[in-house]
């Protein structure tokens, strides 16, 4: 039979390599996160998903398509380290809540990418904020451990999740303490036989598939922790709870720690810093809003910048699933207390994508790096600022969330409009 020249056209697109998108984002301040520091009139090309070029002097490539910052800000993507975007539609409405499996008889084992939804309501406004990676972290359930973290971007896509198993979270803090039975005393003996189930797997699990504390799945899903391949997240907040986290790496090498949450942590800041330990925390975060953050302090973050700890910025008390858009603001409340611009923006940025190990992928401007890049009409940690264009992966992303179609269908009401949009 003789092939039409459709089918023929058909064949050579699927044999011919294709074309790669060249975005040339200039006229803008380029805010590199690297030795290169802030370029004020630079231009960053991308091509094909990855960065190739950034510099004030940088030929825009033959058919590329130009964004122009009109002398705005031009920055990596913003990075939450702590969020349940795409886990939550609705807090109270339990059939849209995947954070948390209080019910399940697993928990280490439950892995956050297989709750997360790329099409939840509120990843588009999140991503119009200039935020274009993020971190999920499950909410405990019937024990300390919520399971294993994912980090995503949030382009929307049915890929967003580009890595699994980041991290597994734990919460040891006063509701952690709750769950484990009453006391911290209770919570720290359950991770501790955690831990020694997950030493002896599989053999402790060759008859019976319960250990002193874990299933057998979840003691399989905790070995790399043990091992040191993996890191364990703790949520604790008291200074006292956090000497204990320190205290627990140090007895079980080659365990790696991340802190979340740490209000006290300024108190003991030098032993964080010591311990080569990063802090997840609110920068804005001031109120003792338990007894667990009595010591909370707007100057936090300043003080663990100054005492040498890695520190990445969260929106915990504004809400980890729909408000996580608001981590420039947080950040820029820092910089009101006490922290440089520059190491404010990169505790959004460059920080967090290192604490979870991918650092030289995400989070600075250079070539090699993926190409998520934002265009702000103005410094991106002043309220008032907004982006005018999202790049994730080299593609420009839509910005337009359901807010906008809202606003753009009443905004301009009048008698010719139909009278169901003047209701």
């Amino acid at each position: 039979m003789k092939r039409t020249l459709s089918a023929i056209a058909l064949s050579l697109a699927c044999t011919l390599p294709a074309m790669a998108q060249t975005y040339a984002v200039t006229n803008g301040r380029v805010v590199t996160n690297t030795s290169a520091g802030i370029i004020e009139d630079g231009t960053v090309v991308v091509r094909d998903g990855d960065i190739v070029a950034v510099g004030a002097n940088v030929q825009i490539p033959e058919g590329a398509t130009v964004i122009d910052a009109d002398g705005g800000w031009i920055t990596p993507g913003v990075f939450a380290p702590v969020t349940q975007l795409g886990l939550v539609e609705v807090a109270l409405e339990s059939s849209t809540n995947d954070a948390g499996a209080d019910d399940s008889p697993y928990s280490v084992a439950l892995d956050v990418a297989d709750s997360f939804n790329p099409a939840g309501m509120h990843i588009p406004t999140t991503r119009v904020e200039g935020i274009t990676r993020a971190a999920l972290v499950p909410s405990s359930g019937h024990n300390i451990f919520g399971g294993r973290g994912a980090l995503i971007d949030t382009s929307g896509d049915a890929d967003s999740v580009f890595d699994t198993g980041s991290f597994v979270f734990a919460d040891l803090s006063q509701s952690g303490a709750s769950t484990a039975g009453g006391s911290r005393a209770a919570a720290w003996t359950f991770l501790e036989a955690a831990f020694g189930d997950t030493r002896f797997y599989p053999g402790r699990y060759a008859a019976h598939p319960e250990g002193d504390a874990l299933h057998r799945y979840d003691a399989a899903a905790l070995v790399d922790v043990v091992r040191g391949r993996m890191p364990l997240m703790v949520e604790v907040d008291r200074a006292a709870d956090i000497r204990r986290a320190l205290r627990f790496q140090a007895e079980n090498p080659p365990v790696q720690l991340i802190i979340h949450g740490g209000a006290e942590a300024w108190m003991v800041a030098d032993e964080l810093a010591a311990a080569n330990v990063p802090v997840l925390i609110d920068p804005i975060a001031n109120l003792p809003g338990s007894f667990d953050r009595i010591g909370s302090t707007l100057e936090n973050a300043a003080r663990l910048h100054e005492a040498g700890v890695t520190v990445a910025y969260t929106t915990q008390s504004a809400d980890g699933y729909w408000n996580a858009r608001l981590l420039p603001q947080h950040a820029g409340n820092a910089v009101a207390n006490g922290v440089p611009w520059d190491v404010a923006f990169r505790s959004i940025t460059l920080t967090p994508a290192e604490i979870y190990g991918v650092g030289a992928r995400y989070g600075a401007l250079a070539a090699g790096y993926a190409g998520d890049v934002v265009v702000w009409n103005g410094d991106p940690l002043e309220v008032m600022s907004a982006p005018t264009h999202v790049l994730i992966d080299g593609e420009e992303t839509d910005m337009e969330t359901r807010q906008t179609r809202l606003r753009d269908r009443y905004m301009d009401i009048t008698d010719d409009t139909p009278y169901a949009y003047r209701r």
